[in-house]
């Protein structure tokens, strides 16, 4: 499968974008200062030690402290198989002031704070260096035997008898010579002696390490020889891009495209337009069904539905044909819109066991082109599908989309009804506080309703007889907003735009 890769800066941001088989699959936004804080390390200091969760909080600069498990006896890299030499049951001892060294394995997220972990790992473009994990793995897209068992031996013995660290060797390492991967493996212990020197005296809050910008971490990360093309819209993004590709031996120079014209880059391709849809809960599929997706708090759940889609043969196949379009598309929607944790699968009622079990397995065998860890549990009797897949950055609508200020991110506004009951229980308020004379400021929509339907005609030839009531119609109030003011002078004075309303 080709790729085509999009990088491009403005604003304050920095763009990138994967285009395979002419559909976005993957879609990264960060800023330029302060961006993705994942793989930076700080200097942290305990604020507070949980015994009975066996955890602490750190502050390390950041806007929430962040969360450490002191249980933690070695980093969990699950993607990769290998098994850690030794490990140590004995929780870390902290005490509050206590200083330590720490890397962001999880952004914050709501209104919980980073997680860190003591256990630091510096990435390369072929190898992991764990310096203070003693750990051998390797990447199981890797699959000849004797190819993982010769880099395993290569790895082992580049802790040159140092049994207190390891590495994890990337997709990439086969394609390097020992020599290669020697003198990067060397790259990045120097990496780790010089923060432990900045360390020393170091204030805390202090960011000891951190890792590439966006598009130089995209590049390192993803493998050359099925790039059909990079598209660069900044010339100094440019610039960096090529002095990378240089050092790279899988990547022609004439793949590196330099974007000249007087457009938008990303209008320019088609990507624009594709970017907004992921942001939309509806998805359409080729065929006529469609997902819905909808993020909660505990979870993201996806609904499958026929939408036109009618068949040809009978009624089994056919949700079966839209299934299976579901699960493809599902893959690539959950890794362009970066959703981490639970997702649930709400598949469109199967009979045939067959059926679920392939539905199922399209599911699985797209997943596992996702960088990120995805594990696919079966399908139960309702055609519920569960799996999870390993939060790696923001999710893209958190990072294109902000909660609403006219419902507060509840996805609704107020009926006009629930408005106008709560305008009538203020009015009589007002009069019970005993004002003669009402004002009140609401949305120029509602004020005609109240006016065309006599919304309060009752009231005012029985309890409200003896009052008046002034509208002042506003264009630009939302429809649940207003206010209501008393009046008790003889003379009132009044907007412009106040209407009598007896």
């Amino acid at each position: 499968m080709k790729k085509q890769w999009f990088f491009d800066r403005y604003c304050g941001q920095q763009f990138a974008a994967l285009i395979e088989e002419g559909k976005l699959t993957e879609l990264a936004v960060e800023m330029e200062n302060g961006g993705d804080i994942v793989g930076n390390v700080y200097k942290g200091v305990v604020t507070n030690v949980l015994s009975g969760m066996n955890a602490a909080f750190i502050s390390c600069g950041l806007e929430k402290n962040c969360y450490l498990s002191m249980e933690e006896t070695y980093t969990d890299y699950t993607k990769y198989d290998g098994t850690p030499v030794s490990t140590s049951s004995k929780p870390l001892a902290l005490n509050v002031g206590d200083e330590l060294i720490v890397q962001v394995t999880k952004p914050p997220r709501g209104n919980k704070g980073a997680k860190v972990t003591t256990h630091l790992s510096f990435v390369g473009r072929r190898l992991i260096y764990l310096p203070c994990t003693d750990f051998l793995g390797i990447s199981r897209k890797i699959t000849d035997e004797k190819q993982r068992e010769n880099l395993l031996k290569i790895a082992d013995k580049m802790r040159m008898g140092n049994t207190g660290e390891g590495f994890i060797v990337r997709t990439q390492a086969p394609f390097a010579s020992q020599r290669q991967l020697k003198k990067e493996a060397e790259y990045l212990k120097k990496l780790y002696a010089e923060m432990q020197k900045r360390a020393v005296n170091a204030p805390v809050g202090t960011i000891l390490y951190q890792d590439e910008e966006l598009p130089i971490r995209t590049m390192r990360d993803t493998f050359g020889d099925d790039i059909k093309s990079i598209h660069v819209g900044d010339e100094e993004l440019y610039q960096k891009l090529l002095a990378l590709i240089k050092l790279r031996d899988d990547i022609p120079e004439k793949k590196l495209i330099k974007y000249n014209g007087e457009r938008s880059m990303m209008k320019e391709y088609g990507i624009s337009p594709l970017v907004y849809d992921a942001v939309s809960p509806r998805v359409p599929l080729d065929n006529g069904g469609y997902l819905i997706i909808e993020r909660t708090e505990a979870m993201t759940v996806i609904d499958v539905n026929t939408g036109s889609y009618i068949g040809k043969d009978n009624l089994e196949s056919t949700v079966f044909e839209v299934n299976v379009a579901a699960a493809k598309e599902i893959a690539r929607q959950v890794r362009l819109r970066n959703i981490g944790g639970i997702i649930v699968v709400d598949f469109i009622d199967m009979a045939n066991e067959g059926h679920r079990l392939a539905v199922t397995e399209t599911l699985k065998n797209r997943l596992a082109d996702d960088r990120a860890k995805c594990n696919v549990l079966p399908m139960s009797e309702f055609c519920i599908t569960q799996f999870t897949r390993k939060r790696t950055g923001c999710p893209v609508l958190s990072l294109m989309v902000k909660t609403c200020p006219h419902c507060a991110g509840t996805g609704y506004v107020h009926e006009d009804i629930f408005v106008l009951t709560h305008l009538r229980a203020e009015l009589l308020d007002c009069f019970a506080d005993g004002f003669d004379r009402a004002i009140v400021d609401l949305n120029e929509r509602i004020f005609n309703k109240i006016v065309e339907e006599k919304t309060f005609e009752k009231e005012l030839t029985t309890r409200w007889k003896e009052k008046k009531i002034y509208f002042v119609p506003h264009k630009t109030y939302k429809e649940e907003h207003f206010t209501v003011r008393g009046e008790g002078e003889s003379i009132v004075s009044l907007p412009e735009r106040a209407q009598l309303l007896q």
